[in-house]
This record gives C-alpha cells, sequence and structure tokens, in this order.
C-alpha cells in the first residue's frame, strides 16, 4: 500500500514486502557510486560493497565517505558512534564475485553500453537468483541493458541525483519486462530505507511498439 506525497509514492509500510533488501552492492567508485554507497550505509544502514576495477578508486572512495561522515558530524547530524558504525558497513573490492551474496547491486560506471553490457552479463552470472540488479543511468534504455541478463524482470533503473547525500530526489525507471514487485522493492528500499523521494517512469513509446 502506498499513499500519495506530491508527485511522489510514499510506501505506507516496508514489512509488506517479502524481498527486502538486506545487502547493497554498489559498482563504481566515482562521487556518484560512492555518494548511492554513503547513503545505503547511513540511511538505509545497510551493509554495502563497493566494486571498482582499481584498488586506487576503492580507496579513495573509502576516504570520501570518511570525509562526508566528518562533516555530519561536526554539522551534529551523526554521533561519532554512528559515524564509526555507518563507516565499518562499507566495504570494497577489485572482484564481481564478492557481490555473490548481495540482494540488491546498483551500477553506476559511465554511459557506455559495451561496459554495461560487460558489467550486467557478469552481474547475472554472479549474483544470487533473486538480486535485484539497478542501473543508475539517466540516458540508456533499460529495457537494452536488461537483455544482457537472463532475469530482465530483475533489472531497473534507479537514477540518483547528484551529490547524492544531498538530492532527495531518485527517478525509477522501469523496462519492458521490470516486475511490478522489483519496482515496489526498489521504490520502498529508496524511499523508506533511503530517505529519498522518488518519481517513476515507464519505457519509452518506441520500446512498446517494438
Amino acid at each position: 500500500m502506498y499513499r500519495r506525497v506530491g508527485s511522489a509514492l510514499r510506501p505506507l509500510s516496508w514489512r509488506g514486502l517479502s524481498t527486502a533488501p538486506s545487502s547493497l552492492g554498489v559498482i563504481g567508485g566515482g562521487q556518484m557510486g560512492t555518494g548511492i554507497a554513503f547513503v545505503g550505509a547511513v540511511h538505509a544502514k545497510l551493509p554495502v560493497i563497493i566494486v571498482d576495477t582499481a584498488e586506487e578508486k576503492c580507496q579513495a572512495s573509502m576516504k570520501f565517505c570518511e570525509k562526508l561522515l566528518s562533516k555530519q558530524i561536526s554539522k551534529g547530524k551523526i554521533s561519532e558512534e554512528d559515524s564509526k558504525a555507518a563507516l565499518s558497513r562499507i566495504s570494497t573490492s577489485t572482484e564481481m564475485k564478492a557481490l555473490c551474496e548481495t540482494d540488491f547491486v546498483i551500477e553506476a560506471v559511465n554511459e557506455n553500453m559495451q561496459l554495461k553490457d560487460k558489467i550486467f552479463a557478469t552481474l547475472d552470472d554472479v549474483c544470487p537468483e533473486h538480486a535485484i540488479l539497478a542501473t543508475n543511468t539517466s540516458s540508456i534504455s533499460i529495457t537494452q541493458i536488461a537483455a544482457a541478463t537472463s532475469r530482465p524482470d530483475k533489472v531497473v533503473g534507479m537514477h540518483f541525483m547528484n551529490p547524492v547525500p544531498v538530492m532527495k530526489l531518485i527517478e525509477l525507471i522501469s523496462g519492458l519486462r521490470t516486475s511490478d514487485e522489483t519496482m515496489q522493492t526498489t521504490r520502498a528500499l529508496g524511499m523508506e530505507r533511503c530517505d529519498r523521494r522518488a518519481t517513476s517512469s515507464s519505457p519509452p513509446v518506441g520500446e512498446m511498439l517494438v
């Protein structure tokens, strides 16, 4: 059940969803990926794994999270104890196989279709069958990205606005075969757990006519 707040839908309860994720993976240790990981660890209080092929990017991502948490402490928005707890929930890896037990993964790399194809094909192989695979893309077709997997019903667009720790709006985008359950779980994660406001978009008319 949902209630409407302005143009967004807010879930009345997370408890009604049997697919609530217990862990989060983020592909890409850049500014967007790190911001998403920060929100997942601080607001959703989920264990988060940041995956990037470059070890230096992983280290830089952790340092950025530490910097963000220090700012939160100085502004009185979080205690030192809660900051340490949030940081302990974030880990990094240069290997996709680190996501083999992750329930929900958000890809946040460059807008390169070939790169995304490779990432989603790999995620499809290493992640559990129930895992939802989300992309932070703002311009590439969700249906096209989902075609790289054997689970198009579990592929969804989850576009965070930059800078992620500050901006409260997310755009949820379905592909042609994205299931209602996937959309509901993604919406609840974004709104109830990550404390964002959400708008939803359907596949472009051109895709629906194919």
